[in-house]
């Protein structure tokens, strides 16, 4: 230490002591200190949102070229352009085009399919002589399974619905054909696999095949279709539906004579979103819509009291050891915030959750416009560390789609209700209390 800092440390240490005031119930509002989130309690602006979505569309549209690479295949892009995960993203683009009025979202999926369309003919050639060897047109052409048709099929009746155009009623006709007439089943009809054991049930199922035979009965005015959706729905209740958790079981065995319940949260929200699409397709009068929504408000309620402190919920929902899970969040998140819209749940109850959920999901959105914190593809297992050590990766595709879909409806949940804080905590009222100042009691 040098003489000059010596002599000032001589000097402060010979100062007096000086004391602040302790903070007291007698001497502050103890209940207005602020609170040491980890992620933001705040109630999001519609700008702030749009400008999240508009991060992801940007990472995603550069990731998802869409030409040729040669004549016998398509250009690699960073994600797939026809597996199920992109379906819901292109279910997703549309969403928010329709809520935001943004163009390029709507585009974006109308330049893809389109692509997709002109394309068949030529890889159907190359097929029939046994030359095909793109992997996405050969699941597009061919489907093996409910993920190579189910979410991508939905998502293009979406689209043929928005644009009047007929040039997707090739490729709608093929899947629909695959999920209606090929697809396995058991015998009482219910969708089902051979793997990982002979005739398992798989939650899953339940969003790769239902939703696009609902919408497929609203594109034909068709009856038939939607009693066909609804049963499907109670088939999988029947099996895999756990009334004192309201919540599903990821999967049912058919030789089994217990069945292990494992809540994965990405298959709940598949189930839950499946309730949702079919709540959006059924006409208001089917006799079976109340059975739906009886149980979309049940899974709702089960769901909500399993929330994390941050705002995310759990990969095993009921199991708080496990990872918080961003792509389920994110499909929570849609599917209340959707419901409030829709006037199925109520703000009061649900709103608070979504925007915690929301502020969660944004936590997982880097600057590059990648999804962090989604779990990878993953299978049906009968054990926790099965789910427990699934990884996680900002490639794994099924985190986009949702998160586009949640921002969409959180904007339009903005722009028709009016959150806000009270008393530190996010509250839903029916008008702006903004001019009100602080609130603590509200005047009826």
């Amino acid at each position: 230490m040098n003489t000059s800092s010596l002599f000032l440390s001589l000097a402060l240490a010979s100062l007096p002591c000086i004391s602040f005031a302790q903070q007291t119930d007698a001497n502050t509002p103890l209940h207005l200190l602020k609170p040491d989130y980890k992620i933001a309690y705040q109630v999001p602006t519609t700008e702030n949102v749009k400008e999240t979505l508009d991060r992801v569309f940007s990472y995603v549209d550069k990731s998802t070229p869409y030409a040729l690479k040669d004549e016998n295949s398509l250009q690699t892009g960073t994600f797939r352009l026809t597996s199920y995960e992109w379906g819901v993203t292109y279910s997703a683009m549309l969403k928010v085009a329709e809520i935001t009025g943004d163009k390029k979202y709507s585009e974006y999926v109308s330049a893809r399919q389109s692509f997709l369309a002109s394309q068949v003919p030529h890889f159907r050639k190359l097929m029939d002589a046994g030359k095909l060897t793109d992997g996405q047109m050969r699941q597009m052409i061919n489907p093996r399974a409910l993920d190579d048709a189910g979410a991508v099929c939905t998502s293009m009746i979406k689209m043929q619905m928005r644009d009047k155009s007929k040039h997707l009623t090739p490729l709608i006709e093929n899947y629909m054909d695959f999920i209606l007439n090929k697809e396995y089943r058991l015998a009482d009809g219910i969708f089902a696999r051979k793997r990982p054991q002979y005739n398992s049930v798989w939650l899953d199922d339940m969003f790769m095949g239902i939703p696009p035979i609902a919408w497929y009965g609203r594109l034909n005015d068709n009856t038939a279709y939607y009693d066909e959706a609804v049963r499907q729905i109670m088939l999988f209740k029947q099996r895999m539906w756990v009334e004192d958790k309201n919540l599903f079981r990821h999967g049912w065995i058919e030789a089994a004579d217990y069945h292990p319940s494992f809540f994965w949260g990405r298959a709940n929200g598949w189930a839950f979103l499946t309730m949702t699409e079919v709540l959006d397709a059924l006409p208001k009068d089917h006799p079976g819509r109340e059975g739906i929504m009886t149980l979309y408000k049940k899974h709702a309620a089960g769901l909500a009291s399993l929330q994390g402190s941050e705002g995310f919920w759990h990969q095993l929902l009921d199991r708080n050891d496990s990872y918080l899970e961003t792509s389920a969040t994110a499909i929570y998140v849609y599917c209340m915030a959707h419901g409030i819209n829709e006037g199925w749940l109520n703000p009061l109850s649900y709103g608070p959750a979504v925007i915690l959920g929301w502020n969660a999901v944004c936590s997982k959105i880097n600057q590059q416009g990648q999804v962090l914190g989604t779990c990878v593809g993953t299978g049906m297992g009968f054990d926790p560390a099965f789910y427990y050590y699934r990884p996680v990766s900002p490639y794994a595709a099924h985190g986009y789609g949702p998160v586009l879909m949640a921002g969409a409806e959180v904007i339009r949940l903005l722009n028709t209700t009016h959150p806000r804080l009270n008393d530190s905590a996010i509250q839903f009222y029916c008008e702006d209390m903004t001019k009100f100042g602080p609130l603590f009691q509200v005047e009826k």
